[in-house]
């Protein structure tokens, strides 16, 4: 990648981090990586000598400029028409799992599911392309608090869950035992509407993991042994507590109530030891923005398990609001009124539930536009960059010519300098994921690619004059490949006609 060279370059001359920045205003790739050093910039160019792979470098207000030269764009996209995708090592190998949905078993899954859901997929996917290897994994809370609410539901003793599902539940499930009966409940819903609604959402799991194990392997009991011989625990009003507050946290977190129950952190524990010695590298969880709190006693937790915080990774996902008609639709699990992922797939789409999912930065809450999202034209982002593909297709299948890369160097129109420079960005898309794991990038890049195919399209006329045919159906079967490639990462559908 050519940016991983100008940061070579640069670190040589000059001392610290180098920062270098896409801004196609400043030229290609800018840095300011003189100015943060005290470096007379025009010097520094001066340096690095002249370097084929730029049309030029220059200096502006404070910045370097680099300018990518068609010689380097023309090299570039013969080397990827000869790999027939973008080859990238930058995982070499290391085992990283992604934690993600993990819902309680307590109803149907739900949009806000669907952000964490889609997400932590196309996060996998990006990762196994990187070269890392990758498993996806969902955590059963199939016991303690929740479970027995939900028992206590469906015997009648109080009402914590609302909706038809729990009416056809109260069908199947009897008894006296609260405990028992959210159990029994709970494994109906895994296997008759989570699992399937999973399958729907195009997403296989390597794990179901589920809690219960937890203490019938008595790992939770192990583990609080674990901390009592690090002088870890105390207990103090009946209850035993962890100090947290001896790493990040502002104060200790308790593991089991007086009562003698355990909390939610104790099963945590148990469940991050056994991730470890599953001899992951890295631990990626999908939370719900409501979980902020817990984020520094479970990184406390990490720690007091004597493993590195680096080893672990949370993602907090802002909250999804459905609206219709302009107007939001007002959603509550536990008052029954809500859209379940099953009923908004059915009505949009897989293609367009995963793109809308995708579209927004995790920070960012996520307004779903349901009107935007059936809309079977352009102005949908989704079916844009698919008809880009199915286009592209159109034009390969018409032509009687075959594409030659060694005719590149006819291509000198703004339009296909714009396309080329576009489609090699995307192993560097790839690897700004890998480091801050934003997967909105791959929305961002498809809908610009689409774009600029388009508008390529438009301006320069692919069939005709036969040399400049095969040269233009070389840059028309690499942004195919482009395309065909982010699409697969996202896990959406590449349609060959629209």
């Amino acid at each position: 990648m050519i940016r991983q060279k100008i940061k070579k370059l640069l670190s040589e001359k000059v001392k610290g981090e180098v920062i270098v920045d896409s801004n196609p205003v400043f030229g290609d790739y800018s840095t300011n990586a003189a100015k943060r050093a005290g470096l007379d910039e025009k010097e520094l160019i001066s340096q690095l000598g002249k370097i084929d792979d730029f049309e030029r470098i220059e200096a502006k207000n404070g910045f370097i400029n680099f300018y990518l030269s068609k010689k380097y764009l023309y090299s570039q996209i013969k080397e990827l028409l000869k790999e027939k995708g973008f080859p990238l090592d930058l995982g070499k190998g290391k085992k990283v799992q992604v934690e993600f949905i993990s819902a309680n078993p307590t109803g149907p899954l739900t949009l806000g599911n669907g952000r964490g859901g889609f997400c932590g997929d196309v996060l996998a996917n990006v990762l196994e392309k990187a070269g890392y290897k990758v498993e996806r994994e969902y955590y059963v809370n199939d016991r303690g608090g929740q479970i027995e609410k939900l028992g206590e539901t469906l015997l009648g003793k109080e009402v914590f869950y609302k909706g038809k599902y729990i009416e056809e539940l109260k069908r199947q499930v009897k008894g006296k035992n609260p405990d028992k009966a959210g159990k029994k409940a709970a494994d109906i819903i895994l296997k008759k509407m989570i699992k399937p609604t999973v399958k729907k959402m195009g997403i296989e799991f390597d794990v179901w993991f589920s809690e219960r194990k937890l203490y019938k392997k008595k790992k939770v009991e192990k583990v609080l042994k674990e901390l009592k011989e690090k002088n870890l625990v105390y207990e103090k009003e009946g209850a035993l507590w962890l100090r947290t507050s001896q790493f990040t946290d502002g104060k200790d977190r308790v593991l089991k109530k007086s009562n003698k129950e355990e909390t939610y952190l104790a099963s945590d524990a148990a469940y991050f030891k056994d991730k470890m010695e599953r001899k992951f590298d890295l631990v990626i969880n999908f939370w719900g923005a409501d979980h902020h709190g817990y984020v520094e006693r479970y990184k406390s937790m990490v720690q007091a398990l004597g493993y590195s915080e680096k080893t672990w990774h949370v993602i907090l996902m802002q909250l999804v609001k459905l609206f219709k008609e302009g107007k939001e639709m007002r959603m509550s699990k536990r008052e029954g009124v809500f859209t379940t992922l099953d009923e908004l797939i059915d009505e949009v789409g897989v293609d367009v539930s995963r793109f809308f999912f995708l579209m927004r930065n995790y920070n960012s809450h996520l307004n779903f536009d349901l009107d935007l999202a059936k809309e079977k034209s352009e102005k949908n982002p989704v079916f844009y960059v698919q008809y880009a593909y199915a286009r592209i297709f159109s034009i390969l299948k018409k032509s009687k010519s075959r594409f030659n890369s060694e005719k590149l160097e006819l291509l000198k129109e703004p339009q296909e300098i714009a396309l080329m420079k576009k489609i090699i960005k995307l192993p560097e898309v790839l690897e700004d994921i890998c480091s801050d794991f934003q997967v909105h990038r791959l929305t961002l890049y498809s809908r610009e690619l689409a774009s600029l195919f388009h508008q390529f399209y438009t301006e320069c006329r692919v069939l005709g004059e036969k040399e400049l045919t095969e040269a233009r159906l070389a840059l028309v079967e690499s942004t195919k490949i482009a395309l065909k490639t982010v699409l697969d990462i996202m896990g959406i559908s590449s349609p060959e006609k629209m």
